[in-house]
């Protein structure tokens, strides 16, 4: 079963994930932002992953720890659903457009963190996120699922759009990543013999 449950708790941030890999796309999110919740649900729809996310955060400050701490959160699940990586195809990519935007996606289980984000926002804020808050969430999310990530906003004028794009393809990259390769049978996709 690739699931995993992570709990973690900060004078900043209280945060519970719950992640099924081999969901059905359901999500249910309490972050206390809104918008950043829908993307959260991008991610869980698009990957057909189950999440659960509850987290308790110092928005009366801003939303910077809520966001990043989730991030590290689904990042830990992650890893663990993932487990040894045996037999994944490791490496996904999408392309996602929404109207004018176009967001690509690259990943790699790779066991190493890292993050390429070309992302210029055309907004400050969506809703309640405050827009440089996506990059820390991948950060978080990279720093601690052990994942290389590019993730690259192509065009797009409007920064709702942008954001949205970006989140879907990085589920359905995500998606692809961890899907079995039959051909693998087994066998972890590195030449080292190890992620």
């Amino acid at each position: 079963m690739r699931q995993a449950e992570i709990t973690r708790n900060t004078l900043e941030t209280q945060i519970r994930v719950k992640l099924d890999l081999d969901g059905q796309g359901i999500s249910r999110l309490e972050t206390g932002i809104g918008f950043f919740d829908h993307m959260l649900d991008q991610i869980a729809r698009h990957g057909a992953f189950d999440l659960e996310v509850e987290a308790r955060g110092d928005l009366h400050i801003d939303g910077h720890h809520t966001v990043e701490d989730v991030g590290i959160a689904i990042g830990q699940a992650f890893a663990q659903a993932v487990g040894d990586k045996k037999g994944l195809t490791r490496y996904g990519h999408a392309y996602v457009p929404l109207d004018e935007a176009l967001s690509r996606v690259v990943v790699d289980l790779s066991g190493r963190p890292g993050l390429v984000f070309e992302v210029a926002f055309t907004a400050a804020a969506i809703g309640g996120l405050d827009t440089q808050l996506v990059h820390e969430f991948f950060q978080g999310f990279v720093n601690h699922g052990n994942v290389t990530l590019h993730a690259d906003n192509l065009r797009g004028c409007n920064a709702h759009h942008q954001c949205e794009t970006l989140f879907k393809a990085f589920g359905r990259a995500l998606r692809m990543a961890v899907t079995p390769d039959a051909r693998l049978a087994g066998s972890i996709p590195s030449t080292k013999g190890t992620l």
